[in-house]
């Protein structure tokens, strides 16, 4: 399958807060509220959530097209993700800002107060698709996550005069974008995916029903956290997949990429929409139990014992042709810029 991950390409500086950020809001106090929160812990690491995505798809064995812009600081993490079977052809350089940078403090309940820089970010709406496209040999879907709102929709325009399938992400972007603009933005795609509080956000900011956006596009793909992954399609039975039990939560950055990236590789391999929200959930857990969105490592032998337990023996013989096809990686001990304990 040929993947092209248009979106965000960034440097994350992760912060962890031992306390509850609740427990310091005051209800009768939110109008001006100031506070600092004294962290114990900074990584800092590469990140974006179209770079994470694709750094995920590279460690199932496809050559994802990554697309974005980016600074000229971006070379040590343009030659991390063509280690790890990333093309970065169509990443396009400014030359007077900096690579996106998002900053974001998590507490002890996984609870997270973030604050994002788009920096060389905002070129990315003079990015067209076409001539990478015709240089790869034209795309099977084409990932819209976030990024510039304007160069999001000119990608998902571009798709549709274009006939390429694509895949609607808005995620964080649906607070900066008008109704109308959401609108054009889901329509016609062949995925949507949101997450449980996107997806009630998503019907509010459009003004549909559940069961208008489901005429919008072809499938809806709801991530729920603990109690797994939605997906809704038109005059069809819903699929329910659920989680794969976390053996301990470390942080939350980039497990909804982590996500996407193994549900596309299972519909790379071939398998079932409930196969690959299975491939996609276990990848999803590795990421959550690792610090750092391109740091997890992947043993496919352990992945498969995990599709077992919790899936049971028919999914994890069915999912073995993907995830068997997983390079042996650990990138633990493969620290970034900075790693302060």
């Amino acid at each position: 399958m040929r993947i092209a991950v248009t979106g965000s390409i960034a440097t994350d500086q992760l912060m962890t807060f031992r306390g509850r950020f609740a427990e310091h809001f005051l209800p009768d106090s939110l109008d001006h509220v100031s506070l600092s929160f004294l962290v114990d812990r900074l990584d800092v690491r590469r990140g974006g959530v179209a770079a994470n995505i694709a750094f995920g798809l590279g460690i199932f064995g496809l050559r994802p097209a990554l697309v974005g812009a980016v600074g000229p600081d971006f070379a040590e993490s343009r030659a991390w993700l063509e280690k790890h079977g990333v093309d970065t052809a169509g990443i396009r350089v400014s030359g007077s800002r900096a690579t996106a940078r998002f900053l974001c403090t998590t507490d002890n309940q996984m609870n997270q107060i973030a604050t994002f820089y788009p920096g060389a970010m905002v070129e990315a709406r003079e990015i067209t698709l076409t001539p990478l496209a015709e240089h790869i040999g034209g795309f099977d879907v084409v990932l819209v996550s976030p990024n510039d709102p304007q160069a999001m929709l000119r990608h998902t325009d571009e798709c549709r005069s274009r006939g390429f399938a694509f895949a609607a992400d808005p995620s964080q972007q649906l607070a900066s974008m008008s109704t109308t603009e959401v609108r054009a933005l889901v329509r016609g795609a062949t995925w949507l995916f949101t997450n449980e509080y996107e997806n009630a956000l998503l019907k509010k900011v459009t003004g549909w029903s559940r069961r208008e956006v489901l005429q919008q596009v072809r499938s809806w793909v709801t991530t729920l956290a603990e109690k797994g992954v939605r997906i809704e399609r038109g005059g069809a039975p819903t699929v329910d997949v659920a989680a794969v039990p976390e053996q301990g939560k470390v942080d939350p950055t980039g497990v909804g990429d982590a996500f996407r990236a193994g549900f596309f590789a299972g519909l790379s391999g071939d398998l079932s929409v409930r196969r690959a929200a299975q491939v996609g959930c276990l990848l999803a857990v590795t990421a959550l139990e690792s610090v750092g969105p391109q740091q997890y490592g992947v043993e496919p032998d352990l992945l498969l014992k995990r599709c077992e337990y919790t899936y049971g023996r028919d999914a994890a013989r069915e999912n073995a042709k993907v995830i068997g096809a997983a390079r042996c990686t650990n990138t633990a001990d493969d620290s970034y810029v900075l790693g302060y304990n």
